[in-house]
């Protein structure tokens, strides 16, 4: 998918439209209101947060903070990802971001990659597992200014 990256001059929306993110009822708010968008907060846990302890999910479906469509159209102007090293934690359950589309985010940042069972809200529900990640890329990086 050579064409499918956030370079300069590309915006999300764009890179959304080309790749297939698959049709699966992904809980959004259906219209969204004054130009934001939230997840529907009776489908937040099943689809955004399905390994985080029930009551913790709703907190965090009451407490989410809407993101405005706006944000969508923003241009990169300088993708990260062309001159820095990455590493990407792909969460294996995640049923906000379809795993084939993480890796293929991944593939093209020439990321180094870690598989870990989780749902989108796997930095709650194993923040181990994320932190040790964390600590691989500071590693990593480290190593690459000796």
């Amino acid at each position: 998918m050579p064409g499918n990256r956030l370079s300069a001059g590309r915006t999300f929306s764009a890179l959304a439209a080309s790749l297939d993110l698959g049709c699966d009822g992904r809980p959004t708010r259906d219209p969204p209101q004054d130009g934001f968008l939230s997840l529907d907060r009776a489908k937040f846990a099943a689809s955004f947060a399905a390994d985080v302890k029930p009551d913790q999910a709703a907190v965090m479906a009451e407490s989410q903070v809407p993101w405005g469509l706006d944000a969508l159209n923003g241009e990169v102007t300088v993708p990260a990802w062309k001159s820095k090293p990455s590493w990407y934690l792909v969460a294996t359950n995640d049923k906000m971001i379809p795993v084939g589309v993480q890796r293929m985010m991944a593939k093209r940042a020439g990321a180094t990659t870690v598989d870990q069972a989780g749902s989108h809200a796997v930095y709650v529900s194993k923040p181990q597992a994320v932190a040790a990640v964390i600590e691989q890329a500071a590693k990593g990086v480290s190593e690459k200014c000796k």
